[in-house]
């Protein structure tokens, strides 16, 4: 479906009336636009509560009311700043995550305290340093954890702490945690797991002594030396860390090492136990990322059986870490995979084989939400693309696929959060014309109890500043293929007027950005935009998600090339537009929209205006795990990493161009903005560039991104 010009002009503001002036400080600094939502939702084992972490309080909620009956565990009382929490099994104590601390995107260090209920007894978990992913084992008389690349577990019954791993070292060895790229790529950081029986401990141990450091130099606010982190990152091509499982015996203090067989260049994205304590289970990758093995792994007769392969003529997608569960009953696993074209769960039995398709059709079972197993046959709960890739609904199905129920009744956005015993769920529902609404519904029936937060607030400011709502429309790719984008206009659009047109793309592959969502990535200061006169339009361009998988990676081995055809394919359309000002079209993104959006400049310089690129990348300068997914090595696919480069194509560059990075992103590098702009300055291109010192990818903090934002602004004003 091709854009309505005519009903452009009907689909103006959520009002009509007079707005107030939208500033980037209210965005990113007063956060006027924020939205109510229920963090740290933990449901109660009797099922008729859960908690919520409301102002450094846990309280419990009462499922009947939707209303809180009580205060568990007040921080202010404890003198405790509360970041996160979690109940012991038989609920008996609570972990307190306290003082957290990032490393890099998703590793932290924390202090954790364990309280007591009986007592009301407050102990700190271990007073000789901070910890990491601190976990209760299932017996709920141990707690592990990480410390200094070394993993521990403390004895609830006396607090005593015990060192599993002597040969943690900084730059060599790391027990129970992961390294850069296996965080960054695969989302691992905690890599140990208790046994159900409690009375092991698998753990991820990796040697990163080959792999090479890159150095970042911090200056620390004025300090009269800048500092320098060193730290490991395999680049494209190079050394990856050497992996290997191995499985400690509380019991004996033994500890034995997972044969996977003598090929020691691949990945373990996974691992984890089935519900026979003798028994471990490790997903084996090779490093070209086609091939999955599942291996069974016998911590009694010290063997491993390959019972499952999984290959494809292009990448696996293996982070699906949460859709990869053995069932209560012993005999079967469910796992994830798109071997049929689309994102599907599979029931299989212990040994490998195929049991039922529980997913099946033309769209993606996007994520699993639980699985009931109380029936005699297993109920599964899952969100999917079904009847729109726009949009996610809430399902229910039996493993067998049948018996499918559709729980989500309104357009958007859905997800549900499931009662222990499933008999409830909180729903959280938002779109294109509403902001995030939380319900509690009774899953019989699909009945409403309680709406939890309706963000009746946010709704009356967006009246008042007359934001407008998106207009979701298809246009053509450069092939012919649709592309899913949307539309956000100035509130009251002028018929006889030309508007100038900024597109923003993410466009890596498997993200969407166009949906029929609330906000989005940068929504807000694409309305501040739209309040001063420009067209934003947001591109989902080939290779991205939500659709089949065929959509998805058709752009492998030659990254960068259609993704930048389809925005210059996109703009040119759009400059057809009775109402576009063709000689005003401009694009940006950040990361890999950055190396997109200057693509695109370099690949349509007639058609482009003006363009910004913040933390844009290099494709030889990235990690090996996300580079070779998509590319393969530098040795093995050289035209995929030269041809379609942003060095080789800078010379193409035409437009006005705004360069943004910070010095200390340990993601994309900061060399990749230096080699860019060295490139641009040898072919004698004028451009403006920024670098935001200390600063890592996501530039975060209020300053900075008031800055950044105020600055892309005037940017636009005076080159758009």
């Amino acid at each position: 479906m091709k854009l309505n010009v005519s009903a452009l002009f009907l689909l103006v503001s959520f009002s009509a009336l007079a707005q107030k002036e939208l500033t980037v400080k209210d965005i990113y600094e007063n956060n006027v636009f924020r939205q109510e939502t229920i963090s740290s939702l933990n449901w109660m084992n009797d099922g008729q509560y859960y908690t919520a972490l409301e102002n450094n309080k846990i309280l419990r909620y009462d499922v009947t009311t939707g209303s809180s009956d009580s205060v568990i565990i007040d921080g202010e009382a404890l003198n405790l700043k509360i970041d996160d929490y979690s109940f012991t099994t038989d609920e008996s104590r609570m972990l307190l995550l306290t003082d957290k601390q990032s490393i890099y995107r998703r590793s932290f260090t924390a202090e954790y305290y364990v309280y007591t209920f009986k007592g009301k007894e407050l102990k700190k978990l271990s007073p000789n340093g901070r910890q990491s992913y601190a976990t209760v084992s299932p017996d709920n008389q141990n707690v592990a954890f990480v410390r200094d690349n070394n993993l521990f577990y403390v004895k609830l019954v006396n607090m005593s702490e015990h060192q599993v791993t002597k040969d943690g070292k900084k730059g060599s060895i790391i027990n129970g945690s992961s390294d850069w790229v296996y965080e960054e790529e695969l989302y691992l950081t905690k890599a140990f797991f208790w046994s159900p029986n409690s009375e092991k401990l698998a753990f991820y141990q990796f040697n990163e002594s080959e792999v090479k450091e890159y150095n970042l130099q911090y200056w620390d606010n004025g300090a009269l030396y800048p500092r320098d982190y060193k730290y490991k990152y395999p680049k494209a091509g190079e050394k990856n860390s050497t992996v290997t499982i191995k499985v400690y015996n509380l019991k004996d203090n033994s500890t034995q090492t997972v044969d996977l067989g003598k090929e020691t260049d691949i990945y373990i994205p996974n691992i984890q136990w089935t519900k026979n304590p003798e028994i471990l289970a490790v997903k084996r990758l090779n490093r070209l990322q086609n091939q999955q093995d599942i291996f069974h792994y016998s911590t009694k007769f010290k063997s491993a059986t390959n019972i499952l392969t999984d290959k494809s003529k292009t990448y696996i997608h293996t982070t699906y870490t949460g859709e990869w569960i053995y069932l209560d009953n012993g005999t079967h696993f469910l796992m994830a995979s798109e071997r049929d074209g689309y994102k599907h769960y599979y029931i299989h039995r212990m040994d490998g084989q195929l049991e039922y398709k529980a997913t099946s059709g033309a769209y993606n079972a996007e994520k699993l939400i639980g699985i009931d197993q109380s029936t005699k046959t297993p109920v599964l709960y899952y969100t999917s693309t079904e009847g729109s890739a726009l949009e996610r609904h809430v399902y229910q199905v039996d493993f067998k696929g049948k018996g499918k129920v559709r729980l989500s009744t309104k357009s958007g956005i859905n997800k549900a959060d499931m009662s222990k015993d499933f008999k409830y769920y909180i729903s959280f529902n938002h779109s294109a014309a509403s902001p995030l609404e939380v319900s509690l519904m009774m899953t019989k029936g699909n009945k409403l109890v309680k709406v939890l937060k309706d963000n009746a607030a946010l709704k009356e400011k967006v009246v008042a500043y007359g934001l407008t709502e998106k207009i979701l429309f298809q246009l053509d790719a450069a092939d012919k293929k649709l592309l899913n984008a949307y539309m956000i206009q100035p509130a009251q659009m002028d018929s006889t007027k030309k508007y100038p047109v900024l597109i923003y793309q993410y466009s890596g592959p498997g993200s969407q950005d166009v949906k029929n969502e609330w906000q989005g990535r940068h929504y807000m200061w694409h309305q501040l935009l739209a309040q001063k006169g420009y067209i934003v339009v947001a591109i989902d361009c080939r290779g991205t998600g939500g659709r089949s998988e065929a959509f998805k990676k058709m752009t492998y081995m030659k990254m960068g090339k259609l993704e930048a055809e389809d925005q210059v394919a996109a703009a040119k359309y759009l400059g057809t537009l009775p109402f576009v000002d063709k000689d005003r079209i401009g694009i940006w993104g950040w990361s890999y929209g950055g190396y997109v959006s200057s693509l695109s400049l370099m690949s349509g310089p007639e058609v482009f205006k003006a363009g910004i690129a913040v933390a844009p990348f290099l494709w030889k300068y990235y990690d090996t795990i996300y580079s070779e997914r998509y590319l393969r090595s530098p040795q093995e696919n050289p035209t995929g990493y030269d041809e379609y480069s942003i060095i080789k194509n800078a010379g193409k560059l035409r437009s006005d161009f705004l360069l943004i990075h910070g010095t200390g992103d340990d993601n994309v590098h900061f060399q990749s903005a230096v080699t860019l702009q060295n490139e641009l300055i040898n072919q004698g291109k004028q451009f403006d560039s920024f670098y935001y010192p200390d600063k890592a990818h996501s530039l975060s903090g209020t300053k900075t991104r008031v800055h950044l934002f105020t600055m892309m602004t005037d940017f636009l004003l005076e080159n758009l």
